[in-house]
């Protein structure tokens, strides 16, 4: 009996142990089962414990908010709160550290923990704000050379016969008062932006080419963020693998009703690419392709204007070591280093990331990622890059004088 029943259940068939031995079935932990077909998912509330048959747990399942478990590896690592080599950070958000002299100052004994050097606010600021934001930068003792402009574009009124001259003409202003480039273009620029005939602006809009031949002319680069994660775009259900954030956060939903595809808008930004050779392009979070390397891989190889910077995407680097550091060293003149919110304490993790070669360890916010991160061991010609040389590359009007070779 015992030889038939080990045959059974080599064989997947344990509802047919629970049906035909229920005693022997319950001494060895089963309780019976559902079949599935080949191909098949389980029902709702049950997993597969054998090839093709399912099976519900004793307990009630914990919510993905509850479940945590500990993991029980032991492997060596480190948080190294210190980068290996000296950073810029092209997409920076401090709000509250550039509201006075004082505050700049005590950014930069944070930013001095870190190893972070130059900070490119990234707050589509520009005019008087941006004006306001150099003079007091200037006005500090130690951060004079540590903190970074870009402007922003208006694009109300945009596709109207007088907004391309304003905005070119912004744009110079902003150039000579101490802009290093342009950005953070914000997501809404393609999701809702409208023209001035209430259509809605899409992102290879012919009207907007006199902005784009200016950033060339000026050597600004020009920073877009266009859409976000694909799964945004899609279904709120059980496939999601960003369930969790998009029911903490509804409104980061893009409803196909209301909203463009995804594939639309990114359709529409390669061509925005393609169509301004001349002009440098660095595209935020991976463009949204960490996910599939090849993807943007592919967009560099057709396009030498791109380049694409990394805030915010850690979780999907971390997960796929092997493959990310290939890429990273295929690319690396391609890569810029950008954190997104300053939050200083999540810093360490982007290092730990890219200088080594731990194993399975925690991404910082839950909700991003349910799953571990993995070093990818980058070497120190590729760090130098992807820390600061591209961004000092691309952005002419930063001083070179200080930084290591």
């Amino acid at each position: 009996m015992h030889r038939l029943v080990n045959r059974l259940l080599a064989a997947g068939s344990v509802a047919a142990v629970a049906t035909a031995f229920p005693a022997l079935a319950q001494a060895q932990g089963f309780r019976g089962g559902t079949q599935i077909k080949p191909g098949e998912e389980c029902p709702a509330g049950m997993t597969e414990i054998r090839p093709r048959t399912c099976m519900a747990p004793e307990k009630p399942a914990p919510s993905i908010v509850d479940y945590r478990p500990k993991s029980t590896l032991k492997v060596p690592g480190t948080m190294n709160m210190k980068a290996k080599f000296p950073v810029v950070d092209f997409h920076g958000h401090p709000s509250g550290q550039l509201g006075s002299v004082d505050a700049i100052e005590r950014m930069g004994k944070t930013l001095d923990s870190l190893n972070v050097r130059l900070m490119i606010v990234a707050n589509n600021v520009s005019g008087d704000q941006l004006a306001k934001g150099v003079e007091l930068v200037k006005g500090t003792t130690t951060m004079k050379d540590r903190v970074r402009f870009l402007t922003g574009i208006n694009f109300n009124g945009a596709g109207s016969p007088e907004w391309a001259a304003k905005a070119v003409a912004q744009l110079e202003a902003d150039a000579k008062a101490g802009a290093v480039g342009i950005g953070e273009i914000s997501k809404g620029f393609g999701l809702s932006q409208k023209k001035a005939d209430g259509s809605r602006l899409k992102l290879n809009d012919p009207s907007l080419k006199p902005v784009w031949d200016a950033a060339a002319r000026l050597k600004l680069p020009v920073f877009v963020h266009t859409a976000d994660p694909q799964e945004f775009f899609r279904e709120v259900d059980n496939t999601n693998e960003r369930w969790l954030e998009l029911s903490l956060f509804p409104d980061r939903r893009y409803p196909q009703d209301r909203y463009p595809s995804f594939e639309q808008l990114m359709n529409e930004r390669d061509s925005l690419f393609r169509a301004n050779p001349k002009t440098t392009f660095v595209t935020a979070h991976l463009g949204w392709h960490a996910h599939d390397l090849g993807r943007l891989g592919k967009m560099f190889d057709e396009m030498p204007n791109l380049n694409a910077e990394m805030g915010a995407v850690l979780y999907d680097i971390g997960r796929q070591p092997r493959a990310a550091h290939d890429f990273f060293v295929k690319y690396q003149d391609r890569l810029l280093f950008g954190k997104d919110s300053y939050q200083p304490e999540e810093y360490p993790y982007y290092w730990r990331v890219f200088e080594t070669r731990d194993d399975y360890f925690d991404y910082y916010r839950d909700y991003h990622a349910f799953w571990k991160l993995y070093g990818i061991d980058l070497p120190d010609v590729v760090l130098k890059k992807i820390y600061y040389q591209n961004a000092l590359r691309i952005m002419p009007a930063i001083p070179t004088a200080g930084w290591p070779k």
